[in-house]
């Protein structure tokens, strides 16, 4: 189905550092035919081998002067041609209407393209945009000429030339007349169906995006873009496919055409140069399990406020869905503000594992539990943010990745970094932050894809494409999550193999932990397992009353609390123990003893309890002897002498 206001992938405006500086405009008086005006930039009408052609010129070049190009339908539908004329992109036609993408239109073509490319100074390789008929074309030319592809465009594409116009149809002579073929060779031998043609067009690695109406009638999608699509797959070409359920052939293209041209601008020469990825052991469990059409696919993000703010989860939310249209997905949303790796690790199980699944191929309401197929991960920001060290991003980080792999050793993981001013300042000096190098170490360790956005994001600024502000900070703006999303979908990208060429078999166990006290087994225990409670009550649907903010999350839920000191027993197994928590003003210091042990005390006053009761774990100690363990807690005052707690945490 289709989200018009979410985007597919991603791109922006194409970075000016990734071409030359300046992209000077070719001087007008250069440019031929007769001069007009066309959505207020100027359109140049003009012949080439006697065949109408148009190129509209932008009131300002995007770099490296980037075109989209129809073969067919000028002005028909164009919310994708207006959107990118805006941004800069030069928009061309020439009319091989009628000529079904014959080798007499597509060698046409070329003198057209050879021409328009000098007399206009423009890319070398095009966006060629083929609606209905033009969609043969496309192909044709793609298969043709792959070199000069940047990546395709088709909307209801005609694939199958027996599809339409089809036999006895008073456009079926014409096609055999241009063709030159014989009616009955159309079934043997003929080579101008997409399908022929995409081995060549997968072999030079096109990106295909597709707008189809689920309800054509007039070039059916199952009879078109449907098996087109299947079988680039199959080959290993990028493909993503915009399915408009009730859509008949008209209207082509989408009102609001961002998940398009997005995809357009994303393929664009030079867009990846600034992206810092690494594929390593790839995506190929999950990525055959959403290519068998059919079957229903869990993806889980986990995150702080980045990934549970409206952005770049949705982004890829609905390019995932493009790319494997005919896959049931079931999406967790496991974001929540101000949480880093530690509390990740300990309550994976509660809001990733834990969440129901319901079958909606059976379309039963009943839920079952479900590990992930496939699993993002951001914690760099808060890890650093609030303080965690260097061992503790690692012990947190590497606990999700095994507690993950150890539910489903199938399961792929994404790793994400993302920026925020201080990282902005050093890697402008070129300094990468110790939490990147530590979540990095896990990622190598595991051999999991990752993306650095905070490079990628300092260096675009360092190159002029926007600054912080334009980019949104920390919290960005739909602008900015693009690049998050862009950097996912080339992941994808560079993970997609044809069919056979992906490895589904799994070591026989995990390899030795980085730290062999990393939260592997993080759980959360009910507050209900205290003891011995002194000055502690249970608060069954607890709502701070002294006006601070709070997180949605952690209201309403039964909380431990105590206002002027207390103390408790907590009786545990495991190797680590501590406390989650909900910090506020009134919250003290954590004096406590282990199996008698006396460990210094932890003031749970944090930097933002002033105005929030913000959600916070705990560790209190994490190198404990496997076996059972008793923790004497008492609340002693600091900024406050009060406490509450959520639940207990334990390594078991």
């Amino acid at each position: 189905m289709i989200f018009k206001h979410l985007m597919v992938t991603l791109a922006l405006l194409l970075p000016v550092s990734l071409f030359s500086q300046e992209t000077p405009a070719a001087p007008q008086a250069a440019y031929p035919g007769e001069k007009s005006q066309w959505e207020g930039c100027d359109r140049y009408d003009f012949k080439v081998s006697g065949r109408d052609a148009i190129v509209v010129v932008p009131k300002e070049a995007a770099p490296g002067r980037p075109w989209i190009w129809r073969p067919a339908f000028f002005n028909a539908f164009a919310s994708v041609d207006k959107a990118l004329l805006r941004e800069g992109w030069h928009v061309a036609y020439y009319d091989v209407t009628h000529l079904y993408g014959s080798p007499r239109g597509v060698s046409l073509a070329k003198a057209f393209y050879n021409y328009t490319v000098k007399a206009f100074d423009l890319a070398p390789k095009v966006v060629v945009e083929g609606f209905s008929r033009g969609g043969y074309f496309a192909f044709n030319w793609a298969a043709t000429f792959p070199e000069t592809v940047a990546c395709l465009y088709v909307d209801a594409p005609v694939c199958d030339i027996t599809s339409w116009p089809g036999r006895g149809s008073e456009l079926w002579g014409d096609f055999l007349q241009e063709w030159g073929v014989r009616d009955d060779a159309v079934d043997s031998g003929f080579r101008g169906n997409a399908l022929q043609l995409l081995p060549r067009i997968a072999q030079a690695r096109i990106p295909i995006v597709a707008c189809c109406g689920a309800a054509d009638r007039t070039v059916p999608y199952e009879q078109n873009m449907r098996p087109v699509r299947d079988a680039y797959e199959a080959l290993g070409g990028i493909v993503e496919v915009i399915v408009k359920p009730d859509c008949d052939h008209h209207p082509h293209s989408l009102d609001d055409p961002e998940p398009i041209t997005d995809f357009i601008k994303r393929y664009a020469p030079g867009y990846a140069d600034a992206q810092r990825i690494r594929v390593r052991g790839g995506l190929d469990h999950s990525l055959v399990a959403m290519s068998q059409g059919g079957r229903e696919v869990t993806v889980a993000f986990l995150g702080g406020s980045i990934t549970e703010m409206r952005g770049w989860r949705d982004q890829v939310k609905e390019d995932l869905q493009q790319r494997f249209p005919h896959t049931v997905f079931h999406f967790i949303d496991a974001g929540i503000s101000s949480l880093g790796s530690t509390p990740h690790a300990f309550r994976f199980e509660e809001d990733v594992l834990s969440q129901g699944v319901p079958n909606l191929l059976r379309g039963e309401e009943v839920l079952s539990r479900q590990a992930p197929d496939l699993l993002f991960v951001e914690a760099a920001v808060n890890d650093h943010t609030n303080g965690f060290g260097p061992r503790e991003q690692v012990l947190g980080v590497e606990g999700v990745v095994r507690h993950a792999l150890a539910v489903n050793p199938q399961m792929d993981i994404i790793l994400l970094h993302f920026p925020y001013e201080p990282f902005i300042g050093m890697l402008k000096t070129g300094e990468v932050p110790d939490v990147i190098l530590n979540h990095e170490r896990v990622a190598n360790h595991y051999h999991l894809p990752s993306a650095d956005l905070a490079s990628e994001i300092c260096a675009r600024m360092q190159a002029g494409e926007f600054d912080w502000k334009q980019f949104g900070g920390t919290h960005p703006s739909w602008f900015g999550h693009k690049f998050y999303a862009a950097a996912v979908a080339s992941i994808l990208d560079a993970c997609t193999k044809p069919a056979g060429k992906y490895v589904l078999s799994v070591p026989a166990s995990l390899p030795a932990p980085l730290d062999a006290a990393c939260y592997e087994a993080g759980v959360q225990v009910p507050v209900t397992a205290a003891r011995r409670l002194r000055g502690f009550r249970l608060v069954q649907d607890w709502v701070p009353d002294d006006g601070a903010a709070t997180r949605a999350q952690f209201i309403h839920l039964p909380v431990l609390a105590c206002e002027k000191g207390g103390s408790l027993t907590f009786d545990f197994d495991g190797t680590a123990v501590g406390l989650y928590c909900i910090c506020g003003p009134d919250s003290g210091v954590l004096s406590y003893t282990i199996d008698g042990k006396t460990y210094p005390p932890v003031d749970s006053y944090t930097a933002w309890s002033r105005n929030l009761h913000l959600p916070w774990v705990y560790v209190l100690a994490d190198d404990l002897e496997r076996g059972h363990h008793v923790l004497e807690l008492k609340i002693l005052s600091g900024k406050g002498s009060g406490c509450h707690i959520k639940s207990f945490v334990v390594n078991k």
